[in-house]
């Protein structure tokens, strides 16, 4: 898919491209590519003379090679941004290049975006830029603003993982807390570290990409100071991802700690038990073992007496656990 993205009365303008006829009737300052098609790429080299790298979204590029530039100005960039599935939160790997490309947009330039699905942090600019006009005004602007909606996603996503973990230790802190209960709460806990994991990994790339922008000599006097700004908001989340962690380690240590409770009551149990039989079957050993003949024949009240001592010695420990609190 090819998009285009145009700059109208400080509106962003988008526009999906389906010829080389459509793609020459815009001047864009960004054009985003999504799961690009080989002719789609063929109609950016013709009309844009941009050939876009084999490998511009391979993952296993070198982490060398993903900040450079071009002697003919290019800077290329790859970057990794977050979607925050549920159930299968990964990075997307973007590769951006910004590129001057002609005579009438020299002042502006071209930014391009190549991707392999939908990326939230895209969303979420489109939507600012159309409701804030003025948003936007150059190619650098624009990719400085995605890196900015990129670092809000990851604290959104942070957000997240706090209310999920507060609820989490609701259940973790509960009286009569289950094994299943537990179970769920670990489960929970385990999503929540993988996300926040992912989400410091996120903003390490953002923070060497701006930190690239700025080395870079490209921008101008506000938009380094945006950029530093930029900079300041990733060291913040840095702290929190630091919390999150704490509290992660926290909750799994107590959640543990009350299954080992309740695995503990089990085994009390059966210790109580083996306690309180103990006495019985060697009242019934030294029974069996000391009569010559059959003893109901030898001793008629054998049998009863032998009974109501075992059942006395077997509820006098019961009697004693009881009062030390030791069955509670």
């Amino acid at each position: 898919m090819l998009n285009v993205f145009t700059l109208s009365n400080g509106r962003l303008f988008q526009e999906e491209i389906e010829s080389l006829e459509e793609l020459s009737r815009f001047h864009p300052i960004w054009v985003d590519l999504e799961e690009p098609t080989p002719e789609e790429k063929r109609w950016v080299k013709q009309y844009f003379g941009l050939s876009i790298p084999e490998d511009a979204i391979d993952e296993d590029i070198e982490e060398s090679a993903r900040f450079y530039a071009e002697d003919n100005g290019e800077l290329h960039i790859r970057s990794d941004f977050l979607v925050a599935d549920p159930d299968a939160p990964h990075q997307v790997r973007v590769a951006f290049i910004l590129n001057i490309v002609n005579e009438q947009l020299r002042s502006q330039g071209v930014l391009f975006s190549i991707h392999d699905e939908t990326v939230p942090a895209f969303r979420l600019l489109r939507m600012r830029a159309r409701r804030m006009p003025g948003l936007l005004t150059d190619a650098k602007e624009v990719l400085l603003k995605l890196l900015d909606a990129d670092a809000e996603y990851c604290a959104d996503t942070l957000e997240g993982i706090y209310d999920d973990l507060e609820a989490a230790g609701k259940k973790v802190l509960d009286d009569n807390i289950s094994d299943e209960m537990a179970s769920e709460v670990l489960a929970t806990i385990a999503r929540q570290e993988d996300m926040n994991g992912r989400i410091r990994r996120n903003v390490m790339d953002t923070r060497r990409a701006v930190s690239f922008l700025m080395r870079s000599k490209m921008l101008d006097a506000e938009q380094f100071e945006e950029a530093r700004q930029i900079q300041r908001d990733l060291d913040s989340l840095d702290s929190h991802t630091t919390f999150l962690f704490d509290k992660i380690n926290f909750l799994m240590d107590a959640t543990v700690g009350f299954i080992n409770i309740n695995q503990n009551k089990i085994i009390k149990i059966f210790s109580v038990a083996s306690v309180a039989l103990l006495p019985p079957t060697l009242i019934a050993s030294i029974y069996g073992m000391n009569f010559r003949n059959m003893p109901e024949l030898e001793h008629p009240l054998g049998y009863p007496f032998a009974l109501a001592l075992m059942i006395a010695s077997a509820l006098l420990p019961m009697w004693y656990f009881r009062r030390r609190g030791w069955l509670k």
